[in-house]
């Protein structure tokens, strides 16, 4: 039997687990490994992920309009198609749409093809619906933005954490090791998994209304600085703009941050002086504080409560956000994002344009500038001005998306609509082309996990015939759009070796925030533990070590302060009236994993959560008309999601939650907001305003 020494495909956490094939393997196994983020340890969906490598709904073969048809067939119409439309209206008319589940290399090479290939601007990615509030708030306040500026094992020793929106129970299971040792915290309108777990331990579960996290920040900082706690040596030396910030939060008593979010001043005070008494503490963010119309600001507020207690960059101590999807760190380093170039460099930038330009070769006044983020480009489709192609890598948007009714009617618009995928997707059922691509225990690459620590993943099994890797898709567009005989791009331009295309990526990120250029597959596979930054550095010199905890003695602004960024809470872009009563929320169960198109074919799984559900308080189902088990509708303004009723004593009476991983008529997306945050351009997930009725 062969094994091969690699990673979970699915959270961001990246478990270490040892896939083993060959003639004593009836068929592929996984086996989780000891690696510091996981112990030795996976969770239901870890252990089941092998189930998908020889699935019977696994795409095989190229389809063009659902019918089998060969590569070169399959190639050729997307080529032709692209080259037809890209005469009549332009590069950009084309767009791509990319995930962050894809590797370091697919991530970086699908932007150097929309931008050197295609030359359109029109390039986002799923990650803008999961880290973009969080990253833009760590870039303003830190001048970097790496989700955890330190090792997981740093929580080991932790005297106390608290978890902003986040449920890692559920997500993430072999997370909650690293906080056993800690008094924990849960900031959630649900009586979570995670909630209920800290509660046990005797920690605390505050349960704020939806959308109503930046105002419970904003109280606790008041607090923290009218009762003595704010750390004035720690503020003076390391940070600026302290004043200006305060001026706000000196307007938000507790009292009146209660009315607002429901949390008593006790718990608010509480949790204060948990934070401020404790010698090693961490304060958390995760998406339920993060996709918002004010994620920005609302994860700024929480910076801004642990620079005031003197947390960031303090050895012990910290603030970080964790990271969801599998590369949902690297993902968003290296060029998918609408403003963005690899390294985390910004595309309007000149001296970053100037420096990818010469590495891939073509004049810097070629690449294109910003794009339109992933709702505005989703929106756009078909539209006068808008893309009339798209490209889908890594993304099930049919359901991942917000107001979904709405993105299917966009995709319905398109000229043409391509995507690579594992399995026919909701997505993929809509597309004129879907093209079958490899699955992780099938291919060589790397990926960043949550604590900015780069990985090796390695190749199991040969993927089925039939069957192309992301590179050699994108290879071969390149090919079919741009033939050799044609003065078309050399044959390295677009390689489809993943080393070749992360030597490149080294190149390309070198100088840049997040730097690639000291990492090498050597390195890797040698055994090294690598966290960006790290530079290359000069033959005969020892390597640099990687940088696994940030901003000890400086943060990443070039004065090297942290800022205090002045916040107002505004509050969630709609609300609770008459007609929609209740906020509804959404979010991950343990069963699934994002849109479900993996996990929802995986029996063990289907089995645990067969069908979505609405988490409602007893009482507010029976104002309803509902009971326990009994079908319903959830309806917002923009759609209907149908759910089984599933009571939950614990859960705030005015609030639903929805999980988001099932398609059709249950898709919780239907209903959901998408209003932007101003900054990310974050759509509103986590707080609309609904109505529930029986189905």
């Amino acid at each position: 039997m062969d094994s091969a020494a690699t990673h979970c495909p699915y959270c961001a956490l990246q478990c270490g687990m040892t896939v083993t094939t060959g003639p004593g393997a009836a068929k592929p196994e996984v086996a989780p490994r000891e690696f510091p983020t996981n112990r030795g340890g996976l969770c239901q969906k870890g252990w089941t992920s092998a189930e998908l490598l020889h699935h019977p709904e696994r795409l095989t073969t190229p389809l063009l309009h659902g019918e089998p048809v060969s590569w070169e067939t399959a190639l050729g119409h997307i080529a032709d198609r692209l080259t037809a439309l890209r005469a009549a209206h332009g590069p950009d008319s084309v767009a791509v749409f990319g995930g962050g589940g894809l590797t370091n290399e697919k991530a970086y090479l699908l932007g150097k093809f929309a931008r050197v290939a295609l030359g359109t601007s029109q390039v986002d990615y799923n990650g803008r619906f999961c880290m973009s509030s969080a990253a833009a708030a760590g870039s303003r306040a830190f001048g970097l933005d790496r989700g955890l500026p330190f090792p997981v094992t740093d929580l080991d020793v932790a005297d106390v954490v608290v978890l902003a929106g986040a449920n890692v129970a559920e997500t993430m299971p072999p997370f909650v090791s690293h906080l056993r040792g800690a008094r924990q915290v849960v900031i959630d309108p649900r009586y979570s998994a995670t909630a209920r777990a800290a509660v046990e331990a005797g920690g605390l579960h505050l349960r704020p209304a939806p959308g109503s996290d930046l105002a419970l920040a904003l109280g606790m900082l008041h607090i923290a600085v009218a009762e003595g706690h704010l750390d004035t040596a720690y503020v003076a030396e390391r940070t600026t703009g302290f004043d200006a910030a305060w001026r706000l939060a000196a307007g938000w008593w507790p009292e009146r941050a209660e009315r607002v979010t429901g949390v008593s001043v006790a718990d608010q005070r509480a949790v204060v002086r948990l934070l401020a008494s404790a010698r090693r503490r961490y304060l958390l963010t995760a998406r339920g504080v993060e996709q918002s119309a004010h994620g920005v600001d609302t994860v700024s507020a929480w910076i801004n409560l642990t620079l005031a207690l003197g947390m960031p960059g303090t050895p012990g101590s910290g603030f970080g956000t964790i990271t969801g999807q599998g590369n949902g760190q690297g993902g968003r380093e290296h060029g998918q994002k609408a403003d963005q170039l690899p390294g985390y460099r910004r595309i309007d930038d000149p001296a970053a344009r100037a420096h990818v330009a010469g590495v891939w070769g073509v004049p810097p006044e070629s690449l294109p500038g910003p794009g339109r983020s992933a709702v505005e480009l989703l929106d756009a489709l078909g539209q006068a001005g808008g893309p009339k192609a798209l490209l889908v890598f890594g993304s099930n948007l049919v359901v991942s998306a917000p107001d979904a009714g709405a993105v299917r009617t966009r995709l319905e618009s398109l000229d043409l609509l391509v995507v690579a995928d594992l399995f026919l997707s909701e997505t993929a059922r809509m597309a004129d082309v879907v093209l079958p691509v490899a699955q992780w225990a099938e291919e060589e690459g790397t990926m960043t996990n949550l604590e900015g620590r780069v990985l090796r993943r390695r190749r199991a099994l040969a993927p089925p015939e039939g069957v192309r890797t992301d590179l050699q898709v994108l290879s071969g567009l390149v090919a079919g759009l741009f033939p050799a005989l044609d003065g078309g791009f050399p044959p390295d331009a677009f390689p489809e070796q993943p080393e070749v295309v992360f030597e490149e990526l080294r190149r390309a990120s070198a100088g840049g925030p997040a730097d690639y250029s000291g990492i090498s597959y050597a390195r890797l596979d040698s055994g090294e533990a690598l966290y960006w930054p790290c530079p290359a550095v000069p033959d005969g010199v020892t390597p640099h070590p990687g940088t696994p905890r940030l901003f000890l003695d400086r943060f990443a602004h070039p004065d090297g302060f942290a800022r205090f960024i002045p916040v107002e809470y505004t509050g969630p872009a709609e609300r609770p009236d008459a007609e929609f009563p209740l906020w509804a929320t959404t979010g991950r169960v343990l069963a699934h994993y994002q849109s479900g198109a993996q996990t929802r074919r995986v029996p063990e799984l289907a089995a645990i959560e067969p069908e979505s559900f609405v988490e409602v308080d007893p009482d507010t189902a029976g104002r309803a008309g509902l009971v326990d088990g009994a079908p319903a509708r959830v309806v917002s303004r923009r759609g209907v999601a149908t759910a089984v009723v599933r009571y939950v004593s614990g859960l705030r009476p005015d609030t639903l939650f929805l999980p988001f991983h099932f398609g059709a008529e249950q898709t919780a997306n239907l209903v959901t907001n998408p209003a932007l945050d101003p900054i990310s351009r974050m759509p509103e997930f986590k707080a609309c305003a609904v109505r529930l009725e029986p189905a």
